[in-house]
């Protein structure tokens, strides 16, 4: 099969760097260009020296590489229609970032333009990936657990908005200012932005839909934030599973400027644990398990390393194989549009301070 040609754009966002080393080592692409948003965020890529030429300005670099035929969104939530808009005219296939984006006029548009254009959108969900995740999809699917009751998630980590500011922005997060509350002085663009995984990857592993969901907002650990960074978020499913969700910033961080080790404070930079209750029985996962604890450099302080798993590999194999074999990635625009919708809710509630139904 012959490699795709990929680029990267806007490398502003907390994952761009775990790109690098799928995109150099997978023989199914041919990583040619990359295009920052601007020169802070093209240092910072040349930090990482990858030997890929970057840019300032798309048209050049297409210019210059006329033969790129997918491009990796790696930018701000507020730019992605616009760099959706730019590849769909061209006939570029997308690899998007978490949040397409949470204005569902805006969210229809795009789907509307990638249909027309007849091209590829992924969106980055990594956890579909996940080793763990996968092996407890297969333990629900053989019915072991009975019929589902109950799903308990956490999607917790410390906060990227030191390193990546525009994920403190209301604006470049949420794409616009929207109070959370009544008399609350924040506004909607923080954690919950930055977590749709446990919402994506309860409706995979159901097999149902959202119903209902009513969501809550704790002072903020990091006083200076103008977004939520301690939420959570309980409901029902349409087959009347109950979920119990924290998709909050609560584990503490260094405040770097580039992501390093010591970025972590206490006790662990990301935890992905789900509980999933069932009539005959239960599970618990630690989808970031095994962990290592160590006491050491650079910061001589106990550290919780965990368990990494390159779920890239497999998120870029299917990308491939959807651009080579004309297929639709399991994470496109359409299924992912009930997520942003429940998350939409989960803010609509905390508006309210009632149950909102998605």
């Amino acid at each position: 099969m012959k490699p795709v040609k990929i680029a990267m754009m806007g490398m502003t966002h907390g994952h761009t760097r775990k790109y690098y080393q799928t995109l150099i080592e997978n023989q199914k692409l041919d990583w040619v260009a990359s295009c920052a948003a601007d020169e802070a965020a093209k240092e910072v890529y040349e930090l990482y020296k990858t030997g890929v030429p970057c840019y300032l300005d798309p048209e050049k670099m297409l210019s210059e590489h006329p033969d790129i035929e997918a491009i990796v969104l790696a930018s701000a939530n507020e730019k992605h229609f616009e760099e959706m808009k730019f590849c769909a005219e061209r006939g570029i296939h997308i690899l998007s970032m978490k949040i397409p984006t949470f204005d569902m006029a805006e969210y229809d548009k795009m789907i509307e333009m990638v249909e027309k254009a007849d091209i590829v959108c992924q969106i980055e969900l990594e956890m579909h990936y996940n080793p763990v995740v996968k092996r407890l999809q297969q333990e629900i699917a053989s019915g072991k657990l009975g019929k589902l009751l109950a799903v308990q998630a956490t999607n917790i980590t410390l906060s990227p908005v030191w390193a990546f500011p525009w994920q403190g922005s209301p604006e470049a997060s949420y794409g616009k200012r929207v109070p959370l509350a009544p008399g609350d002085k924040r506004f909607r663009g923080g954690a919950l932005c930055d977590h749709p995984h446990i919402f994506d990857l309860i409706r995979w592993l159901t097999g149902s839909d959202f119903d209902t969901v009513f969501a809550q907002v704790a002072p903020n650990l990091r006083r200076e934030l103008e977004v939520e960074d301690m939420l959570m978020a309980a409901g029902k499913l349409k087959d009347g599973t109950a979920f119990l969700f924290d998709p909050s910033w609560s584990r503490l961080e260094e405040r770097l400027k580039v992501p390093a080790p010591g970025w972590e404070v206490f006790p662990k930079r990301m935890e992905v644990n789900l509980t999933i209750t069932g009539e005959k029985g239960m599970i618990q996962c630690d989808c970031f398990g095994p962990n290592v604890y160590h006491n050491g450099a650079p910061n001589d302080r106990y550290t919780v390393q965990y368990t990494y798993f390159d779920e890239w590999v497999g998120l870029i194999d299917e990308f491939v194989d959807c651009i080579r074999n004309h297929k639709q990635p399991k994470i496109n625009l359409r299924w992912h549009k009930r997520t942003i919708e429940c998350m939409n809710a989960c803010y609509e509630s905390i508006q309210s301070g009632k149950t909102a139904r998605v």
